[in-house]
């Protein structure tokens, strides 16, 4: 039960008083899922690991993914590039990604398509871990500090 000071002295609140505080402590349903939804993206903005290798995953990263698998799956499709072509977009250089600590990684053109499907499924598996927090009721209010909601 909480208290407030009146003339110096604790009282105790009055079961009104005590339900304003706990709906003012509680969000309400439209705020939680906007609060679900901005944690989810910070969540896939923040990053994804592939083969071991961290990499950047804002929305300007997950579009330069996803113009290099289209690259990749017109090479793999047309061009017939095999695994191991590390030189399948330029016969004079090999093709690198760079990963979150700079460090160049070079990728195959199948290597491009997993590292696409990665992406995609970092982002979509963060989209419905969100759509099953804002389907509970109520949303747990740790949601965004308990990693057992999110993938």
């Amino acid at each position: 039960m909480s208290t407030k000071l009146i003339n110096g002295q604790r009282v105790a609140l009055s079961a009104a008083e005590q339900d304003a505080l706990d709906a003012a402590r509680t969000p309400s349903p439209q705020r939680a899922r906007r609060q679900v939804n901005a944690e989810r993206d910070r969540r896939i903005n923040a990053g994804f690991t592939f083969d071991g290798v961290a990499y950047q995953s804002g929305p300007e990263d997950r579009e330069n993914i996803q113009g290099a698998y289209s690259s990749a799956l017109t090479a793999i499709l047309v061009d017939g590039a095999q695994p191991g072509d590390l030189r399948w977009t330029d016969p004079d250089n090999d093709f690198e990604w760079i990963a979150v600590d700079n460090s160049m990684v070079p990728m195959d053109a199948h290597q491009v398509l997993a590292f696409g499907i990665a992406a995609k499924e970092h982002k979509q598996n963060h989209i419905f871990a969100a759509r099953a927090l804002k389907d509970m009721d109520p949303i747990p209010s740790d949601f965004a500090t308990n990693e057992a909601y999110w993938p």
